[in-house]
């Protein structure tokens, strides 16, 4: 069982008979009230966030879940396919289940698939992960002056903002929690 003491960014309860995810939480005192847990939960299933009140020390199920390394392999269509690294046994998975996660793989790299009662539910790819950069604009003499930023289109279709200095072809590392550029990856 887990309180709303113990409640963190990204702990997974079990609400509803629904797994959830914590994606944010306040714990709120009134005057002359029982105080409350403010919290904004994601539905692993669909991806819908909701804003739910708590009472303090409301317990909750753990959910069921199961974690497998798998191994992006290629699109298909409007799905995904995995592979386990364990048993080599493929899964499809359709686009709209991977969400964001979309942005931040690409083939032949490992990714953590998360499973509810033998369903895959979430995607998660590594903490860190190296795009190339397939368009940006290029630098002109002054820019940097300034410690701006400028979109830059990496190979798997995600847009972040970059320092100036960053150019069409070079290597990033990117922060999947954020989806914010890190650094230029030495090749």
């Amino acid at each position: 069982m887990i309180s709303t003491s113990e409640f963190k960014k990204g702990l997974k309860i079990e609400y509803k008979g629904e797994p959830y995810e914590i994606i944010d939480f306040q714990h709120v005192k009134m005057q002359q009230r029982a105080p409350i847990v403010r919290t904004k939960i994601k539905h692993l299933k669909t991806g819908r966030v909701l804003e739910e009140n708590f009472s303090a020390g409301e317990k909750f199920e753990k959910p069921e879940l199961e974690e497998k390394h798998m191994q992006y392999l290629y699109s298909q269509g409007d799905s995904y396919v995995f592979m386990d690294m364990e048993s080599y046994e493929q899964i499809s998975i359709p686009k709209e289940r991977i969400g964001d996660a979309i942005y931040y793989i690409k083939e032949e790299m490992i990714v953590d698939v998360i499973y509810y009662k033998g369903e895959p539910l979430v995607i998660e790819p590594p903490m860190f992960v190296e795009l190339r950069v397939t368009e940006t604009e290029p630098a002109f003499k002054g820019d940097t002056a300034s410690g701006g930023a400028k979109p830059a289109k990496l190979e798997t279709g995600l847009t972040v903002k970059v320092p100036f200095h960053i150019q069409t072809g070079d290597l990033l590392k990117i922060d999947t929690r954020t989806g914010e550029y890190i650094e230029k990856v030495k090749e």
